[in-house]
């Protein structure tokens, strides 16, 4: 069956928030090939990040659906002058490494285009997470050289497991 892209509604944040947390911290994410559980613990999102981004008009987040079941989710966010930032991209630990991630970033690129009238489409990425950076690299995003700092202190981003985390800035034109 191919995947289903739609816009996400507030009756998925139950099962949005199930998604991203297995994808990316705990035990479960260790299942995908890509997680963040080695560098941080505790949550990635809650409810009311995920409320946010659903009420605001300059935010969408997409769902990848297959076999009726959801499968992952990417955010998109208008930054103003030209530029979008791609966001939260979550695929089920288990359906990883089937290209559900180049579905959800297309997606995410041509709504870019289409409703924030955007150029460039900007992500941040841990710098410690290599094979991440390489996977988008292959997708066309190049390194701007800019480094942004981690929010340490912050434990709506997680509990880092180190103190030298920081995130590599990641641009491509649209």
């Amino acid at each position: 069956m191919n995947p289903v892209v739609r816009e996400a509604t507030p009756a998925d944040l139950g099962a949005l928030l199930d998604l991203v947390h297995s994808a990316y911290r705990g035990d479960s994410a260790r299942g995908g090939w890509t997680h963040e559980a080695d560098l941080l613990d505790g949550q990635r999102t809650d409810a009311a990040a995920l409320e946010t981004i659903l009420s605001d008009p300059a935010q969408r987040l997409l769902v990848v659906e297959e076999d009726g079941a959801l499968a992952g989710c990417v955010q998109i966010t208008d930054k103003g002058d030209g530029t979008a930032y791609l966001g939260l991209l979550s695929i089920d630990p288990q359906r990883q490494a089937q290209g559900l991630g180049r579905v959800l970033i297309a997606a995410a690129e041509d709504h870019a285009r289409r409703l924030f009238h955007s150029r460039t489409m900007e992500m941040t990425v841990i710098r410690q997470r290599e094979e991440l950076v390489a996977y988008y690299e292959r997708r066309g995003y190049a390194r701007t050289g800019e480094e942004r700092p981690f929010p340490m202190d912050d434990p709506r981003f997680g509990i880092p497991k180190r103190q030298d985390l920081s995130f590599v800035v990641l641009a491509k034109p649209l």
